[in-house]
């Protein structure tokens, strides 16, 4: 019999181990096929109205006072997040995009020194410092001719980043108030609300009719892998292991990606992402990791220190 925490390991690994294969899946539909703030619209939608008809069976009223910050959440954490993510994919190199997403604990812990007032010691301040500098040099990279990398995309990635990295702050306390199903219809409902006059007009403009069928598996992927699927594996892990180890799990996608992308530029003589993998890239990927290390290291002693 498989033990509940085993069970929250192997949903965190296939959560991203999703997330690793979405960079290239997503990034085969765009722009050819479907433009990418149309690819957020359904993203979005889809995900939403999923998650509205199971917030429908278990149904739990919101203080008035919170409101506010959902709706913040829904900003940060499901329209920007979204809209940057897929626009700075639409441009860059798949493997950039998977790297620069793992600074999301690095900006979390930054952000909770100014709003939470969370200590920051020296191994934090060190962390911080390797993992900024590996994700800012490698957006940096995105303007040299190192793979398929692009300056914009990479900055736009950065923005996805820290977006969700600020809703992470934020949606902790509400989803210790309210049952984790409730935050996120609430937050996707005032993301649909938010996007929907910047991505409408690039769904309209798109012509299904030209899809085949790979692309519409591959659509189907994207919609219900990463945006659906991904965050209720992951509510579900979150009851029997702790953040820290779900946020380790982030490292699995920049590796899956460049599985993907060495594999593709084997197996297929003139593959668009030869040259994506890079020694600057690694090193820049290492720095990142130590950084995030040293940071959950830290915190792994202070919850030693005060039991």
């Amino acid at each position: 019999m498989i033990s509940n925490t085993a069970k929250a390991h192997i949903a965190l690994l296939s959560v991203n181990v999703i997330y690793g294969a979405n960079y290239l899946i997503a990034k085969g539909l765009m722009p050819n096929k479907i433009g990418p703030s149309a690819l957020v619209f359904i993203r979005i939608a889809v995900a939403g109205f999923l998650f509205f008809i199971l917030k429908s069976f278990q149904k739990e009223r919101v203080d008035r006072k919170d409101i506010g910050r959902l709706a913040l959440c829904g900003l940060l954490g499901v329209a920007t997040n979204q809209f940057f993510s897929m626009n700075g994919l639409s441009l860059t190199s798949p493997v950039d995009a998977a790297i620069i997403v793992t600074a999301i604990p690095i900006f979390t812990v930054i952000i909770s020194y100014f709003l939470l007032k969370e200590a920051l010691t020296a191994p934090r301040i060190v962390g911080v410092l390797l993992g900024a500098s590996g994700a800012v040099l490698l957006i940096y990279l995105g303007n040299s001719a190192l793979g398929s990398g692009s300056l914009i995309g990479n900055i736009f990635v950065g923005i996805n980043a820290l977006a969700f990295a600020f809703y992470l702050v934020l949606v902790k306390p509400l989803m210790l108030k309210y049952k984790p199903i409730t935050v996120i219809g609430w937050t996707f409902s005032f993301g649909f609300l938010y996007m929907f006059p910047f991505c409408i007009q690039d769904l309209l403009a798109t012509d299904f009719n030209s899809f085949e069928i790979s692309n519409w598996i591959s659509l189907s992927y994207v919609v219900i892998g990463p945006t659906f699927l991904a965050y209720l594996l992951n509510m579900f892990a979150l009851q029997f292991v702790k953040p820290a180890v779900s946020g380790s799990y982030i490292y699995v996608q920049p590796a899956m990606a460049m599985l993907l992308v060495a594999a593709m530029s084997y197996y297929l003589v003139d593959s668009q992402y030869k040259g994506d993998i890079t020694l600057e890239k690694l090193l820049c990927c290492g720095l990142i990791v130590i950084g995030v290390y040293l940071i959950s290291k830290n915190k792994k002693l202070q919850h030693q220190k005060s039991k």
